[in-house]
């Protein structure tokens, strides 16, 4: 097992959170100029039960196709670090656009946390255990293979044990500071 990974692993409780620093204005025009990057809007489902939680993303890319492989850059002052490093499994969930509301409340509008961000959408599991949304558009059910600390971020690196799509639909996106659908 990778040296990040098993020390992330065996001390979860380690991993602190990220001080909220003032931004620089070199940051803020950064911020900026990402915004202008439009993403998918993916949600990062870990858990089980009461224990289940997760987190609105749009840093979701492949990392290698041989094999299966995807990463997922995720803020470590998220609730959802330590039930990612104790479970090592998790399941990404890209979302259409009538998952809206499903993006919000991963996004923890409206003040909601853990299991009651699962409210008002039908979830399974495939592999892992991972709950996986039942309509996503794809969905990525993974191990954790690693987990690397860089700035206020987890680069976490997960090996894609099973997927599935939703044939016909189109993505939910993320583009200039709110969600758009896709028009051809």
């Amino acid at each position: 097992m990778n040296a990040h990974v098993s020390a992330a692993l065996s001390q979860p409780a380690q991993i602190a959170p990220a001080p909220a620093p003032e931004l620089s204005a070199a940051s803020l025009a950064f911020r900026s100029a990402m915004r202008k990057l439009a993403g998918a809007v993916s949600v990062l489902t870990v858990g089980q039960g009461d224990e289940r939680t997760g987190l609105t993303a749009t840093s979701v890319t492949s990392l290698s196709v041989e094999p299966p492989t995807l990463l997922i850059c995720v803020n470590r002052a998220t609730s959802s670090v330590v039930p990612l490093l104790k479970e090592r499994a998790f399941a990404i969930n890209v979302l259409r656009p009538h998952h809206e509301p499903v993006a919000d409340r991963f996004a923890g509008k409206g003040g909601l946390k853990g299991p009651a961000r699962y409210d008002g959408a039908d979830w399974t599991r495939l592999s892992t255990g991972a709950p996986v949304l039942a309509d996503a558009l794809a969905a990525f059910d993974c191990e954790l293979e690693d987990a690397i600390e860089r700035h206020s971020h987890l680069i976490v690196i997960g090996r894609v044990v099973a997927s599935r799509i939703t044939e016909s639909a189109e993505p939910l996106l993320y583009w200039a500071g709110s969600y758009r659908g896709l028009s051809l």
